[in-house]
């Protein structure tokens, strides 16, 4: 590619003094801007302990939310699997809420033995991400087309498993599967931290997930170097489905009955995390640290406006407006990218 003459002569041209001076800010941004996530966490830490010093800096709120977020954390990672290859999977949240009413109606309505119910519960969550692999690698559909139509395929499904009611509860023996601590720490929270260990090692230490990555990023340079992109593609969509399905299992044994209109609510918070995270520890690139991060720093924004009296729509509105400001944030930084790599090299 060629750069007309007459456009770089009509670039404006910088003073030595304003070059030096972007050289010493774009030195001090990326020692910064990775971990600014940390700063607003240590600010909203900080404003709402002195706004509500009776109720946000206590052990009850750590809990609460390491508890409460470990659901949509396992959700993220799915998501962050399909986003490392460079497809969106809307179908998740919805794979969780059907994978929880599968689960909740096999041990509560059909008194089948809790291991055997996971593992049929696990099975369809591998038939949704199996068949949204064929939509997407063997018939050619766009992955956000493909996933959107099976999202609403699985709320009949769950509409037709439920009959639109509350299923539970299931045996007190698998809720205490997720609802006992250790050390004083919710032990759901731990299976997730172990969840983003085994995805961050996967996709940060092994060939696996630097092809998963280079895919993403070019398919068609991955494919020429020999690269089977389809079945990174096939591979995530199913990995993802798979996570929902964890998340969904998971979310039964926590709270025992289940509502046919649960997945939905867990979209948007996951997507915001994942979306966040290309901001934080490794910028432009969506990565689990930032993702467990961007969770951290969503959820105690919303338990601080909570327990200070917001209403209910606050969760909504803060998710939708981080999501909006996560992507925007990224978008601009990819458009300012060349233009700081033309400052560096002169």
């Amino acid at each position: 590619m060629t750069v007309d003459s007459q456009s770089i002569a009509a670039e404006p041209r910088e003073t030595g003094t304003e070059v030096r001076d972007d050289r010493l800010l774009s030195r001090r941004r990326p020692r910064l801007a990775p971990y600014s996530g940390v700063l607003l966490l240590i600010g909203f830490v900080v404003f709402f302990s002195l706004r509500l010093p009776d109720t946000f800096p206590t052990t009850a709120t750590v809990t609460s939310i390491a508890g409460d977020q470990s659901i949509t954390l396992i959700l993220a990672l799915g998501l962050l699997v399909t986003l490392a290859v460079g497809q969106f999977d809307l179908s998740a949240a919805q794979t969780l809420g059907m994978s929880a009413i599968v689960c909740s109606v096999l041990m509560a309505e059909h008194h089948v033995n809790p291991v055997l119910a996971v593992l049929l519960t696990l099975l369809a969550g591998l038939a949704v991400g199996s068949v949204n692999a064929i939509l997407v690698t063997v018939v050619g559909m766009e992955s956000l087309i493909a996933t959107l139509g099976m999202s609403s395929v699985l709320l009949a499904l769950t509409g037709l498993f439920s009959n639109y009611q509350f299923v539970g509860p299931v045996p007190a023996g698998f809720q205490s599967f997720a609802n006992h601590e250790v050390l004083g720490f919710p032990v759901i929270a731990l299976y997730a931290l172990g969840l983003s260990l085994l995805v961050w090692y996967v996709l940060e230490h092994t060939p696996l997930g630097r092809r998963a990555f280079a895919v993403g990023a070019n398919p068609d340079a991955s494919r020429l170097a020999g690269v089977r992109t389809g079945r990174y593609v096939a591979g995530s969509l199913i990995a993802g489905s798979l996570l929902a399905s964890v998340a969904g299992i998971l979310v039964t044994a926590k709270i025992g009955s289940v509502a046919p209109t649960l997945g939905p609510a867990y979209l948007l918070p996951s997507f915001a995390a994942c979306f966040l995270a290309t901001t934080q520890i490794k910028p432009g690139r969506f990565n689990v640290g930032g993702t467990v991060l961007a969770l951290v720093l969503l959820a105690t924004g919303v338990k601080g406006l909570q327990l200070m009296g917001n209403k209910l729509w606050v969760t909504d509105m803060f998710n939708g407006l981080a999501l909006l400001a996560a992507v925007s944030a990224a978008v601009l930084s990819a458009k300012r990218a060349p233009r700081r790599e033309r400052r560096r090299s002169r």
